[in-house]
């Protein structure tokens, strides 16, 4: 069934496959397959006329010489259509083949959906893949520990309560350095809003927190921080298939901003962690919506660029080309104020083709960079055309408004030899703003 695959060792995936049985497999089937998501894939399976267009709108797809088995309505007939057709008695080596189909070869950037004549989620169906996997216990190791963390912790990098705060400490140091008076707010009832985070920037990428307290200070915003748990908003057990998990960050994730009596949540540049707030997390604590407006960071840097109240003392010199994080962009619409802000901060800003809600994903996100170090070849290989894409703009620097896509691009950057250097939009505007 791996045919022409490469064989990948992993411990989560290999150890928990040899403890399934059929009867155990089809149990967990039938109870995903309830009556609501069977309705739902009943209607997609009779609707799609197996046109194939959805194939070309896919990196995966276009990256392996199109190979069908790649293609989106490929994938789905590898896994759901074979469930379905043996009347949900499959075997381990099925249940392999798919978590590396769910997991892996399928972002769940949902590109596809955009081409299917009918609109067809085929993301929906890789999601029922993942989550049957999920239940089985068969999902990649790497992935899972950053479940489990996140669990545990309630934060994906087991970040402790006092690393945390001294992480706020050490950068309100450095934003004053830049700016004298700069402050990150802990715990500040009624603020107008309270800026959301997720794990790797006190972990590793602290410097974006200064950032913030630099950006807030000179537009003269009245913004908080939580002290407590509830500052992470990363929710990758949104994507492991643990939607219990997911649920319960989330919950805390709100309670925290409720406990603030804040306006609104402003959530950093991360695409996934916005769509696990804003969408899917409130779904699966059946909420109507969320209890709080949020806005992505691409909205808030645009109203502040917009409203003059951050003002660009000269521009950012070296040529620029960016990328739209899937579910901020084909998922919000923020598309044109993403290019709002590059014309705003850059002197040479040079566009991607396709853009906007048509770019292509990153091949990181949906959860697929946490699979790790085992899957890294797979991932990267299966984006051959991002690679093309960004060498086409000639760019030296491209802004990645979110942290997978930050990372999926320093990968496709390392593997094919680009010589681009990847940023954060608040990296250029706190080095060309007024300060």
């Amino acid at each position: 069934m791996l045919a022409n695959r490469r064989e990948v060792a992993d411990p989560g995936i290999d150890n928990a496959l040899k403890k399934l049985t059929p009867e155990k497999i089809e149990a967990v089937v039938r109870k995903v397959f309830n009556p609501k998501v069977s309705a739902r894939l009943k209607v997609y399976l009779d609707t799609c006329v197996h046109c194939g267009l959805c194939s070309n709108a896919c990196h995966t797809y276009n990256s392996r010489d199109k190979d069908p088995r790649y293609s989106p309505v490929g994938k789905v007939k590898q896994t759901i259509w074979e469930i379905i057709k043996k009347d949900y008695k499959v075997d381990a080596g099925f249940i392999k083949l798919a978590a590396r189909i769910a997991f892996v070869e399928c972002n769940a950037c949902r590109r596809c959906s955009m081409y299917c004549p009918f609109g067809i989620d085929i993301a929906f169906f890789m999601m029922t893949i993942r989550r049957i996997c999920h239940l089985l216990g068969v999902v990649p190791q790497y992935l899972q520990d950053t479940v489990n963390s996140h669990s545990t912790t309630m934060n994906q990098m087991w970040v402790q309560q006092d690393d945390w705060i001294d992480a706020l400490q050490w950068q309100e140091d450095d934003a004053n350095m830049e700016v004298a008076g700069a402050r990150i707010p802990l715990e500040v009832e009624g603020a107008d809003f309270m800026y959301s985070v997720i794990a790797p920037e006190p972990k590793i990428l602290a410097q974006l927190l200064a950032n913030m307290s630099i950006i807030a200070t000179k537009a003269g915003l009245n913004w908080t921080m939580p002290a407590t748990d509830g500052w992470d908003n990363s929710n990758m057990a949104m994507y492991s298939g643990d939607f219990e998990t997911m649920a319960r960050v989330e919950k805390l994730h709100w309670e925290t901003a409720l406990r603030l009596k804040v306006k609104k949540v402003v959530m950093g540049e991360c695409g996934h962690a916005f769509r696990g707030a804003v969408y899917d997390g409130p779904k699966w604590l059946s909420w109507r919506k969320t209890p709080i407006p949020m806005v992505h960071a691409i909205e808030f840097y645009y109203d502040l660029l917009k409203s003059g109240k951050i003002k660009v003392a000269k521009k950012f010199a070296e040529p620029v080309t960016v990328q739209d994080p899937c579910n901020v962009v084909r998922g919000r619409g923020l598309g044109k104020k993403l290019r709002y802000i590059m014309n705003a901060l850059c002197a040479d800003f040079r566009d991607v083709e396709p853009r906007m809600e048509h770019n292509y994903c990153c091949a990181a996100g949906g959860g697929v960079i946490n699979c790790g170090a085992p899957w890294k070849r797979d991932r990267v290989e299966g984006n051959k055309v991002k690679a093309e894409q960004i060498k086409q703009t000639g760019a030296d620097v491209i802004v990645t408004p979110c942290h997978n896509c930050h990372s999926g691009i320093e990968d496709i950057i390392g593997f094919y030899k680009l010589k681009v250097h990847v940023k954060f939009i608040s990296e250029i505007m706190v080095e060309v703003m007024e300060k």
